[in-house]
């Protein structure tokens, strides 16, 4: 069986499910091979980030929070509730159905388009022709005018710490856990670690992070990431850094952990193992062996900058490619190359991209770090502004954190914003628009925001970045 496309879209994940929609919508025919099947055994869209990543992550993040918030958080308020009880498995069931309901929204959005989902794997062969292999129907083969690559990325496993049913998992297996831990070791504390070590410590297990690098965070503003280490530290997070796990044994009671530190070797006995190192691109199956394909040694397939491949008609998206791997940033390619194929004129600012942690408090950021600034030999100017001295936070009882803005000295165009504190993820996008649009710390600081409310401390910072900031004290001006 052979059918013909204007485009094939490898992977249904955010980068992959937009692609093809924007194609559809675009007038072209389109194909989309997708081989997820989900935890009931069906098959599903929405790749690794709604079916065990950013969502469902999110909504345990949502639900240990909020339980967390009952149990200990609400007596500053005036309130006192007894007996609160965290009820994990309605947890994992309450996630799941939000799962179910956001995969099945693609689905119809599929139909809506037009746009067929091939379900199976699909490898790419020479001259734009996909191969896909389906464990029910077989083989069958698929051409297009136009690829697009977008099979996004799996979690990274090390050898010192090898998987082991569920007491040592990725993170995909630490979304569905029924029983909180004991004691629990989360490796690595990047994004994910972080998360899933705030999910488990807010439902009551007792946390140790090991994270190898001796500097935390080391892609945020290190101002944000040494305040959030002080705010995870004060939350029970045991985060240990320069640790680096050498082996690992799994018994009867749990997991034995080595590692070395400054302090030199030593031992963790812990009940159970989140490994959370970083994800890698899915390349295993992603091509023929006679498909001269260019990848480079971190795996990652080569593009240029509009997303193309070295072969003609296939495109790149994505996990798969340079630049952070992020839901949003892959979404956002797939519309810049339906629309390129289409035809029309589209772009994408890689300097405003936002990124976002969504541990309590939320770390954000977009554009330049300080740090990133001083190595460039960039005059810039910073501001900050503490959410200690916001009204609308002290209200919510959460001022922990601030908001600080990089500005060029010379002609205030805004660089970079940076956020740790409660709702920054929805707070940044402030900044992102600042920079889409390269304004300047200026424009924020004309700009009315509406009193009271978190959003404020940014109209502040930017304030600060000229000594003017109005609700704390300024720099002595030079």
């Amino acid at each position: 069986m052979s059918d013909n496309f204007d485009v094939i879209v490898l992977g249904a994940g955010p980068a992959g499910y937009i692609a093809a929609i924007r194609c559809a919508q675009l007038g072209l025919k389109t194909a989309c091979v997708e081989e997820w099947i989900n935890k009931q055994g069906n098959p599903a869209l929405g790749g690794t980030c709604l079916n065990v990543g950013c969502i469902p992550s999110k909504a345990l993040l949502e639900s240990s929070q909020i339980y967390f918030n009952a149990a200990q958080g609400l007596s500053a308020h005036g309130i006192e509730i007894d007996g609160v009880r965290a009820d994990v498995p309605s947890m994992i069931s309450s996630k799941d159905k939000i799962v179910q309901e956001l995969t099945g929204g693609i689905e119809h959005l599929f139909r809506a388009n037009n746009v067929t989902w091939i379900k199976g794997t699909g490898a790419l062969l020479p001259e734009r022709q996909v191969e896909v292999t389906d464990s029910q129907s077989g083989k069958s083969l698929h051409t297009a005018e136009n690829i697009i690559l977008a099979t996004g990325s799996k979690s990274i496993e090390i050898g010192a710490v090898p998987l082991h049913d569920d007491v040592v998992v990725d993170s995909s297996g630490a979304l569905d856990w029924e029983q909180v831990p004991g004691k629990l070791c989360v490796i690595g504390a990047g994004v994910i670690g972080l998360e899933l070590g705030s999910v488990w410590r807010r439902l009551g297990a007792e946390v140790i992070v090991l994270e190898a690098q001796d500097v935390f965070l080391p892609m945020v503003d290190q101002q944000i990431a040494k305040d959030s280490l002080r705010q995870f530290g004060r939350q029970g997070l045991d985060i240990k850094l320069g640790a680096r796990v050498t082996s690992s044994t799994v018994t009867d009671s749990g997991v034995t952990l080595n590692y070395t530190d400054q302090s030199g070797d030593q031992s963790l006995q812990v009940d159970r193992v989140i490994v959370a190192v970083g994800r890698r691109p899915n390349i295993e199956q992603l091509k023929s062996p006679e498909t001269d394909l260019l990848i480079d040694e971190r795996g990652l397939v080569h593009v240029n900058d509009a997303c193309q491949t070295n072969l003609p008609g296939v495109w790149a998206i994505g996990d798969l490619v340079r630049g952070p791997m992020l839901a949003h940033k892959g979404s956002e390619e797939g519309v810049v190359v339906a629309e390129r194929i289409a035809g029309k004129q589209s772009h994408l600012n890689y300097e405003a991209i936002p990124s976002v942690i969504y541990t309590h408090p939320e770390i954000s950021w977009v554009g330049k770090t300080e740090e990133q600034l001083k190595e460039e030999g960039r005059d810039y100017k910073s501001g900050v502004f503490p959410f200690a001295a916001s009204g609308r936070a002290k209200a919510m009882r959460d001022t922990g954190g601030m908001v600080k803005v990089l500005a060029d000295k010379e002609t205030d165009k805004l660089l970079g914003m940076h956020i740790v504190g409660g709702h920054s993820s929805e707070l940044i996008g402030h900044g992102v628009m600042v920079m889409e649009f390269e304004g300047t710390a200026e424009d924020i600081a004309r700009t009315v925001f509406a009193h009271p409310t978190l959003s404020e401390a940014i109209h502040e910072a930017a304030l600060a970045a000229d000594q003017r900031a109005l609700h704390i004290p300024n720099r002595k001006r030079s």
